[in-house]
Formats: structure tokens, sequence, C-alpha cells
């Protein structure tokens, strides 16, 4: 069900393409932070007017890792960027809104931030979904004619409910429909980016 809501969405947003693409109306990208991570993801950007796009990007891992570990999560996160010179070149702003899924626990997380214990992950479980909206700030270097390098960071804020089990792959159940809110970073991105 949650492949076919993230295929769904990407479909869904691929529509809203322009029926003749030119240059930088259109940029396919992936981060590659999150690749490094084992998260595959994808981004599309398109352009709106001389200094306005959109973003879409989605990240979907599936994976279930050794010794117990649980890392499943979706999301996706619409994005609508300012670009001060021109768009897809140079610094942007952005204003961000995120939603997805996630299970994950059987980690030895070795922080406490801003209201979040990481160190809980090592003995208990999560699932649960979250939503939530961010502002960012990045910069595009022009590699070549079509290939970009694009930083950006985001803070923001999340609102999550869900449910903790006893450990990562058992499914005893602790509490349920717990809420939480977050506020802090919400993204990190090094995307390398392919401008049409």
């Amino acid at each position: 069900m949650i492949r076919k809501l993230f295929i769904g969405l990407l479909l869904g947003f691929s529509i809203c393409l322009p029926a003749r693409i030119s240059a930088q109306e259109v940029a396919i990208k992936t981060n590659a932070i999150a690749d490094g991570l084992l998260n595959p993801n994808a981004g599309i950007e398109i352009g709106l007017a001389p200094k306005w796009t959109i973003d879409l990007t989605g990240e979907l891992n599936a994976w279930t890792l050794s010794h117990g570990r649980r890392w499943k999560h979706w999301y996706a996160m619409p994005e609508a960027r300012y670009w001060l010179c021109e768009r897809m070149g140079g610094h942007f702003f952005a204003l961000h809104i995120m939603g997805g899924q996630y299970n994950i626990g059987g980690f030895n997380g070795h922080w406490n931030m801003l209201g979040t214990d990481a160190r809980k992950l090592r003995d208990l479980r999560y699932q649960g979904w979250y939503a939530g909206a961010g502002i960012g700030y990045g910069y595009a270097w022009m590699l070549s004619r079509h290939w970009n390098l694009e930083a950006e960071i985001g803070i923001g804020w999340a609102y999550t409910r869900y449910s903790t089990y006893r450990c990562a792959s058992c499914g005893k159940k602790v509490d349920s429909n717990k809420p939480h809110n977050y506020v802090g970073p919400t993204k990190a991105a090094l995307n390398l980016v392919y401008v049409f």
C-alpha cells in the first residue's frame, strides 16, 4: 500500500509536467546524502516563473537490516523555491511541506535533542506517521550545460503519532497512538541534478 501511494504521488505530479520542455524548465535529481544512508530517493523540479520553481522529492526505504534492526520509511516533500538570480542556479529560499510513515528500531542512537531521544531506539521500535512544514536555504552550482550540484538545509516542525513496541522484531505493543511534536532540522541535501 505504501509503495502504491508513493508511486501514485510521483505519477500524479508527473501529469502536471508542461507539454513543451525547454531549458531550465525541468530537472531530475537524487540526494547523495540519502543515497549514502541506503535511502533510495528521487526528485523532480519544474520551472513556474523566471525566479520560481516547484520541487517534489520522495524517498522509500523498505530495508530490514541485520541484527534485528529495522529502518523502513517513506516520505514525500513538495517545495516551492524562490531563486535570487536565475532559476536552478545560485542561491534560493524554499518553503516545504512533508509527510510520510516510518517503522524504526534496534539502533544504538547516541543523542537526545529537542525532545527526541534516539537512545530509546536500541530497545524499542516506533511505527507511525508524520506531517509538517519548514523553510530552507540552498545553493546550486552549474557544473555544465545539463549538470548541477545543489546543497540545501532546512528547519521546521513535524507532528507525529506512533505506536511503541518492546523490541525491533517482536510485536508486543507497549503504547499506541502517542503524539509528539518535533522542531529542528527537516532537510539536509546534496543533490546531483540533471537539467533538461
